[in-house]
């Protein structure tokens, strides 16, 4: 019976089916399946198939968002219970993520932010056209372990190396790892600037992300 409500919620969460996924979370709480285990056993493999089907052109952004928003709904239903029970998931990780001051650019770095989160990333979004000096503000303010900076201009590009740059020269840079993206971004920019890694795209800056801080 367990095993067969946590597939019903991973499949609902894989179909992007928001109110049938609070209804089999609910369902499975009654059953006393504990929230840590519809965590780790639906809601997070059930973000891995989706990230897996985006890579391979089978989902496509809007399939994603709405994966993501079933999986936060689930979440929103087990919080309290975590609480109650003094539980809580593990978390992967606390990420700073935005887009360089002078692009507007958002869906990638959004799309990011959404895969970081459902997989269990503590995720800080300073949007897009982000001052250097935001970046490392909040950098030191969460005590992050992983930054990642979005440019889709080559004009902009240069942000990336100047906000590592300022990572230097605050003393930060040696506690966090720093993941670069974008259309014009390649991994031969990404080692000029020194940044930690490159990533094509969401399902594989979550890859990237987990190796960084070696989870």
């Amino acid at each position: 019976m367990d095993s067969e409500l946590l597939s019903q919620i991973r499949d609902c969460v894989v179909g992007g089916d928001q109110e049938a996924t609070l209804l089999y979370v609910q369902r499975a709480l009654a059953a006393h399946i504990v929230p840590v285990q519809i965590i780790d056993e639906a809601l997070t493999p059930a973000m891995h198939i989706v990230g897996e089907k985006f890579s391979c052109g089978e989902y496509f952004i809007p399939h994603l968002v709405m994966a993501a928003r079933a999986m936060q709904a689930g979440m929103k239903i087990l919080e309290p219970e975590l609480k109650q029970r003094q539980q809580a998931p593990g978390v992967a990780g606390t990420a700073v993520i935005g887009t360089v001051h002078g692009d507007i650019h958002e869906i990638g770095k959004s799309l990011v932010g959404i895969m970081l989160s459902a997989n269990g990333f503590e995720v800080h979004d300073l949007g897009v056209s982000v001052p250097i000096e935001a970046f490392v503000a909040k950098v030191k303010e969460t005590g992050a372990g992983l930054l990642g900076m979005s440019s889709l201009l080559t004009t902009t590009m240069v942000g990336q190396r100047k906000v590592i740059q300022a990572l230097e020269q605050a003393g930060l840079r040696g506690q966090v790892k720093v993941m670069v993206g974008g259309a014009p971004v390649k991994q031969g920019w990404a080692d000029e600037i020194g940044a930690d890694g490159y990533a094509e795209d969401a399902t594989g800056a979550v890859e990237l992300a987990k190796r960084l801080i070696g989870k």
